[in-house]
């Protein structure tokens, strides 16, 4: 599989790829590509609707040089952590911020979040954000607030009184359980159509099938979660290398 950053000619298939409505991993097929390249690709260039492989091209080479013109007195280039490859970290991370983008979570939030799901102490501050991110401090409060406010994060004061965020390992627990109670929700107000569209027209039949697949699904979210809660608090079996006790995390 070719490795690298994707060649222009590339770009221009992924554009025609997306404009005939394929699918990432059928472009990436096609590419010999790992489906993630193509997913970080297109949603960090405008999206599927505003993808342009030109565009792309020169957007990816000024990152490119922005990179080697900050290297030299950036934080980003502080040693990792577990003799961890920088690079691939950085990879890695800009492929789960892409995932969760795609789930919804704006650009910001979606980078403090995988900044905080990546970072071995599981909290950061205000300042570490700002440092790592190489955002503005007003950027890192917004993205905070919004967080905050979804429960996908904690913030506490540290012993130097300094606002640290936590992100708590049940919050895949919570998020399934809110998703369940939004399909519940869909299934009434799925219900409460059929009474009005009439009891056995065709309408009503759609929506009364629509609730029954939706309280399945919820019913199975709920279910299979209060079973698997458990794992989310599982600390792995030590590794062959954890004998010589863990490097110092520098994020």
């Amino acid at each position: 599989m070719p490795g690298g950053r994707l060649t222009q000619q590339e770009r221009q298939q992924i554009a025609l790829g997306v404009a005939d409505g394929l699918a990432y991993a059928e472009i990436a097929r096609r590419l010999d590509r790992p489906t993630s390249t193509v997913t970080r690709e297109v949603m960090r260039n405008g999206g599927p609707t505003a993808y342009r492989a030109d565009l792309a091209h020169r957007a990816t080479e000024r990152r490119a040089h922005r990179r080697r013109e900050s290297a030299p007195r950036g934080p980003q280039t502080a040693p990792q952590a577990y003799g961890r490859d920088a690079e691939a970290v950085r990879d890695y991370e800009e492929a789960f911020t892409t995932l969760l983008m795609q789930q919804g979570l704006p650009k910001m939030m979606a980078r403090v979040l995988t900044c905080l799901f990546t970072t071995d102490a599981g909290s950061v501050t205000a300042s570490e954000l700002v440092r790592r991110l190489d955002v503005s401090p007003a950027s890192v409060s917004k993205a905070v607030a919004f967080l905050e406010g979804q429960g996908l994060i904690r913030r506490e004061r540290d012993e130097r009184r300094r606002e640290r965020y936590f992100v708590d390992d049940g919050v895949w627990y919570e998020s399934m359980i809110a998703t369940a109670r939004t399909n519940a929700k869909l299934a009434d107000t799925a219900r409460q159509g059929v009474g009005v569209l009439g009891s056995g027209t065709p309408a009503a039949v759609r929506l009364e099938n629509i609730a029954r697949f939706m309280d399945f699904v919820g019913e199975s979210i709920i279910r299979a979660a209060e079973q698997a809660r458990e794992i989310l608090y599982t600390r792995p079996e030590p590794g062959p290398d954890a004998a010589d006790g863990p490097a110092p995390d520098h994020g």
